[in-house]
């Protein structure tokens, strides 16, 4: 690879040096990939930007909830606030988010992108002020994760004027939020923001014999600075984030007869679960403007996160004193027997049952508690050139990217093992540390992307290609806190990922889109396990005129190999960290938006807006029992991809006051390719409604009921067992800007 990124390098030197070269961007002006809604409508495919008045509509502070307003985005909810989303486009796997590209400010920030992607830190949506995701060719310009697409997440921009706001929120369940900012930019060309955004609550949930609650506390904090003065080339921009949060979450769900008898429900053997992780950012940006048609940018980034995941694993059955091999006892195949109705390792049912109902005692070091503690880090520098430049007739917008980038995750993680008695859980043996994972998996990789947007007469075409050179190891160690070497092992990939959009224009209003690109996700450093591949294609119309916007958007995934890696949030019995060979795979479907304002009457207006996605996901070869796919034949449905989804809001908008109701349908999905019984969640149809009243300029109420209904309905079965949604929950709130 050394190789490599040397001779990329000299030869992105030279393009710069001899090019003539998107409009100039200063440094913070490069924190979004289309910056508007009528950028990600002029794309030669499907994109999707949400702005900060739309977002003002419902206040969220869930991302499950806002990116659901997107075609073609599913959504797997495990915790019911949006904490550690589980999201996916277009059909990739959902767990963790670990298939798609996440960004906040166009910079990589899942934990360890290539060598752990699983997203135990998400953004805080509550501090964010747009939302963008590109699907379709345009991914290859974001990188590493280009089958399904990117989210690109935009924080609170520096204010070009002196002012700020501060947002207080109360709702049930002790929940309460604060986000303040303040910011300027002076005349000299220097700017600042302050932010904070303090997010708690007492949680949904209960937990049998305890007086623990099921919430969390989040604090964020974030800094910014930039320094671009008038008539100046140069510009730079600096950002800190700091967030520290503690969460009492749990992998453990209920049996299918429990739940429907109480969804909120939560064992008494989870009352010690808890995470607790702690995340900062840097981002130095530095842009020159060679000339009028010509920038460079230069970012480096460093990310760190640090967590440990108390939970509860599994119980062991066969009297184990050292209790280490629980595979078999798992909490996932507990339930799984309960809910068939089957002993489980010559445990009757109602023994199991006694056993999470707390009316059982079990015996010493049985149940055992695991200390998931990891270290990780995400840091690099990437480099742009952007060139808008007119020859003819013709106008290119050319934009060059490379970036080197480097990650790791460290485990050194304790399995502790605990017994229950009258319902109590009581330590035996905290464990020697190491024993339930000693090892550092790590990647170094070499991204470049070339991407030219040409339009000429009723022509946009946008030709691109993609360059990834990844190494990824893994080195294990013995059990104790002094590491000795135990093995290693490594893979190693080099891909070219070409694509090609267009885009007619019929008339002013009306558009035709098409687009095919090779898409990619990269392989785990697993022996002889393949990187995932698929070529993707697309093609369709949009309309928008001063009273209509729609788009109708056919894709197509046909994978050459889809990628199964073991999780312990899989719920799947197989060794974390091991990948699967899925084969092939294919994966299509519609995506549809309808925006519109219905009437106006007595100076009211009624805003109308509309998506629906249908997906047909299957695999398309029969595959032999495996501990991560299950036993999978061809046609059976790819786990966790809802067949039919759909959004619909209607609003009521005046001068002085708005109100909104907005419903979402989620098809019941198949948590495995089998898809036996209790294989499946629940269709569900979730209601939320808002309302905003404008006292003054600087003074907004505004009031929100999620889950209007209190639908409950199975919406995960993993990691290890029914989860429930969110209940119905009242919020009042004011924002007073300054």
């Amino acid at each position: 690879m050394k190789k490599s990124i040397l001779a990329s390098s000299i030869t992105f030197v030279s393009m710069v040096n001899g090019a003539l070269a998107d409009s100039p961007k200063t440094a913070d002006e490069t924190v979004t990939i289309y910056g508007n809604t009528s950028n990600a409508q002029a794309a030669t495919g499907a994109a999707q930007y949400i702005a900060e008045e739309e977002l003002a509509k419902f206040v969220y502070s869930d991302i499950q909830r806002v990116v659901r307003q997107i075609p073609g985005v599913s959504v797997q909810v495990e915790d019911g606030y949006g904490l550690r989303p589980n999201i996916s486009i277009r059909g990739v796997a959902t767990e963790r988010s670990g298939r798609i590209t996440l960004l906040e400010d166009n910079i990589l920030i899942a934990p360890a992108p290539y060598s752990a992607p699983s997203a135990y830190y998400f953004p805080t949506m509550g501090r964010m002020s747009a939302v963008e995701v590109v699907k379709g060719p345009a991914a290859i310009t974001q990188g590493p994760y280009t089958i399904g697409g990117a989210l690109n997440m935009v924080s609170t921009p520096i204010p070009e004027t002196q002012g700020g706001q501060v947002t207080l929120e109360a709702a049930q369940d002790a929940t309460y939020r604060l986000h303040a900012n303040v910011g300027d930019t002076r005349d000299n060309g220097l700017g600042y923001l302050i932010e904070a955004h303090q997010w708690q609550s007492d949680g949904f949930q209960d937990i049998d014999r305890s007086n623990s609650n099921t919430g969390l506390d989040v604090t964020d904090l974030t800094a910014k600075v930039t320094y671009a003065p008038s008539g100046s080339a140069h510009s730079v921009a600096l950002k800190l984030q700091v967030t520290d949060q503690d969460s009492e979450q749990s992998y453990l769900g209920l049996t299918d007869k429990d739940f429907r008898q109480n969804s909120t429900r939560r064992y008494g053997l989870s009352e010690l679960d808890n995470i607790s992780t702690e995340h900062s950012q840097v981002i130095l940006r530095y842009g020159y403007e060679i000339n009028k048609n010509m920038n460079i940018t230069a970012t480096v980034y460093n990310n760190q996160h640090e967590r440990n995941w108390f939970k509860t694993e599994g119980i062991d059955l066969d009297g184990s004193e050292n209790a280490q091999d629980f595979s078999s006892s798992s909490w996932s195949n507990v339930i799984s027997a309960i809910n068939n109705n089957e002993s489980l390792n010559g445990v009757s049912v109602n023994q199991l049952q006694g056993i999470l109902d707390g009316e059982i005692d079990t015996a010493q070091g049985s149940i055992q508690i695991r200390s998931n503690a990891r270290e990780y880090f995400s840091r690099g520098i990437q480099f742009g050139l952007f060139w808008d430049k007119t020859v003819g007739e013709v106008k290119h917008q050319l934009e060059l990217g490379v970036r080197l980038h480097e990650d790791e995750e460290d485990r050194l993680q304790r399995n502790s093992t605990y017994q229950q008695i009258n319902g109590q859980l009581h330590l035996n043996d905290l464990g020697e540390l190491g024993n339930a994972g000693n090892r550092i998996q790590e990647a170094q990789a070499l991204a470049v992307h070339i991407y030219d947007r040409i339009e000429f007469n009723n022509w946009v075409l946008t030709p691109g290609i993609r360059f990834e050179d990844i190494e990824q190891q893994r080195t294990r160690f013995n059990d104790g806190e002094t590491r000795t070497f135990r093995d290693d092992r490594e893979n190693n990939t080099q891909v070219v990922l070409p694509g090609l959009g267009a885009l007619y224009k019929i008339d002013e209003s009306f558009t035709l889109v098409a687009g095919a690109h090779k898409g990619f996700t990269a392989p785990s450093n697993s022996p002889d396990v393949r990187e995932e591949e698929a070529i993707n294609y697309e093609i369709g119309f949009r309309f928008a005129n001063n009273t209509l916007n729609a788009e109708a958007i056919y894709f197509l995934s046909d994978y050459d190999n889809l990628l199964g890696e073991c999780t312990a949030s899989s719920g799947s019995d197989c060794e974390i960290g091991d990948a699967f060979n899925g084969d092939a795979a294919t994966v299509q479907g519609i995506e549809l938006v309808l925006k519109t304002e219905l009437t106006e009457f007595n100076g009211i207006t009624v805003p109308f807006n509309m998506t629906y996605t249908y997906i047909d996901s299957e695999f398309d070869t029969d595959i032999a029992d495996t501990a991560f796919f299950g036993d999978v034949s061809a046609g059976d449905s790819i786990p966790y991809i809802p067949e039919n989804q759909g959004q619909l809001s209607i609003g009521l908008e005046a001068n002085s006051w708005s109100a909104y109701i907005n419903g979402v349908y989620v098809d019941k999905v198949c948590v495995r390719a089998s898809c036996a019984d209790f294989e499946r969640t629940d269709g569900s149809f979730t209601v939320d409604v808002s309302g905003n009243y404008q006292i003054s300029n600087d003074l907004k109420l505004f009031a929100r009921i999620e889950n209007l209904t209190d639908e409950q309905d199975i919406v995960s079965r993993q990691p290890y067992g029914a989860r429930p949604n969110k209940t119905r929950t009242f919020s009042v709130g004011a924002q007073y800007s300054f």
